[in-house]
């Protein structure tokens, strides 16, 4: 998937390059869309009659005629089909003129009725001279991508470079802490934490930077924190050691792994990938905020294709209205694309608009089923964070003073800690089992929203 970023610009230019040899087929209205104006467009139509042209000849690249005019000598009209280009020996400055568009439009009717025949020199003229320029144009442009590759190719080398150096400062600290002992990382300072985070940013890795600081922000003062701590830490290291150990990795799941460390990608590149058409549910929205960037996780269910998706949003305080404005609760008519992974889930919105259809889904019927979904992923993902399920007949229930969600199998699910709309869980539900959009992975899940039969409800 590198390779396919890094030489995006050289596929579309030799793309390009091969449509340029290719002959335009064009229809009557598309050859009638590129006249000037109304009067080119009439007077095209009035000479697309053979009666009025001295002769004419096509090749696979080019369309010739002569045609009468007011004068003693017909005027010379030339089409290019390779590149749609148009010239001719009238004295009408409009482009192009009305012989262009008649001779053009003949052709779109019935090519047959043009003889296929050796172009006359006064077309190979012309047509020598536009693939001369076409072709300085084309070295130029290879010259800049082939600058601007090398330049990319250098720029990612050293920065690739500057992460390796930062996992093994990492890592040295790491097997530092397991030595010393859990115990004593309640009574760490801030600056325990900070020092490494701020090393991992100036090595190019802020992914990692953030999983150091999300270290950091572990309750110590709970009872089993170190559960919590120990799986964050364990996804530190597993997405460290797998940066070293890349090249041994699926293609998709090296992706994962250079996203994870901070690796970015266009946002063109992935509007260019394939995407996916469908009425996407927007089922909830989430915003949090660190070190002055909020952050906006809006999740959508595909009511046809039943694919799930994250898009997330950033944007500092500074910016007044964010590039994006979803409203949770509604639908939307779009395409979306998935970002590169072993398990899609993060995508982009490559156009919208509203839907006024009803919220439907089709949700799992246990919490088996979610565990099994999980299984599935963690074999092509081990490194992975909250999914989006839709499950049936959950139910709110407290056992030995906590909550949880259960199921029709009564199979019991912990609510996150966080989870601060509990009481309007529970006045929506109104002690009843509800089919319900809920976020989270492994042992702890958030409600988005319920169904009261066809209505979809935002906690």
């Amino acid at each position: 998937m590198r390779s396919e970023v890094r030489h995006l610009s050289n596929i579309n230019l030799i793309t390009n390059r091969i449509l340029s040899l290719m002959p335009i087929s064009m229809t009557e209205e598309q050859v009638l869309a590129s006249a000037p104006d109304d009067a080119s467009r009439k007077s095209g139509r009035d000479l697309a009659n053979l009666q009025k042209w001295v002769s004419t000849g096509r090749s696979e690249t080019a369309l010739w005629g002569a045609c009468k005019g007011s004068g003693s000598k017909p005027y010379q009209t030339q089409v290019d089909l390779s590149q749609l280009a148009f010239k001719c020996s009238c004295p009408s400055r409009k482009f192009p003129c009305k012989h262009g568009l008649g001779l053009l439009l003949i052709y779109s009717r019935q090519p047959n009725t043009i003889p296929e025949e050796s172009s006359p020199e006064w077309v190979n003229e012309w047509l020598s001279k536009r693939q001369v320029t076409a072709e300085k144009k084309a070295e130029k442009l290879e010259e800049a991508v082939a600058s601007g590759n090398v330049t990319a190719r250098k720029n990612t080398a050293a920065r690739e470079s500057k992460v390796s150096e930062g996992i093994a400062d990492l890592h040295k600290w790491l097997k530092d802490m397991i030595r010393n002992g859990l115990l004593q990382l309640p009574e760490k300072k801030s600056a325990y934490w900070d020092t490494t985070s701020r090393r991992l940013i100036d090595a190019q890795a802020p992914g990692l930077a953030a999983m150091v600081r999300n270290l950091a922000e572990t309750n110590f003062y709970t009872e089993g924190w170190q559960q919590d701590f120990m799986h964050q830490l364990l996804r530190l290291y597993v997405t460290s050691e797998g940066y070293n150990h890349l090249e041994d990795l699926p293609e998709t799941l090296q992706e994962d792994i250079r996203q994870l460390c901070g690796f970015t990608i266009s946002q063109d590149y992935l509007k260019s990938l394939p995407g996916i058409h469908d009425n996407w549910l927007i089922l909830g929205k989430q915003v949090s905020e660190q070190d002055k960037l909020t952050t906006e996780r809006y999740w959508l269910y595909g009511e046809s294709s039943h694919r799930t998706a994250l898009i997330l949003q950033f944007y500092t305080k500074q910016v007044t209205t964010p590039a994006l404005t979803l409203s949770p609760g509604t639908a939307i008519k779009a395409e979306l694309a998935w970002y590169p992974s072993a398990h899609p889930l993060r995508a982009v919105i490559k156009e919208h608009r509203s839907s006024w259809s009803p919220m439907q889904a089709k949700g799992m019927h246990s919490w088996m089923e979610v565990v099994q979904a999980q299984t599935a992923i963690s074999q092509v993902q081990p490194v992975f964070h909250d999914q989006l399920y839709i499950v049936e007949q959950l139910l709110p229930v407290q056992y030995q003073g906590r909550w949880y969600l259960s199921d029709s199998a009564q199979q019991l699910m912990p609510l996150k800690p966080s989870f601060n709309k509990l009481w309007k869980l529970l006045a929506v539900t109104g002690g009843q089992p509800m089919t319900m959009a809920v976020t989270g992975c492994l042992q702890q899940y958030e409600p988005l929203g319920v169904w009261d039969h066809s209505h979809y409800q935002l906690l």
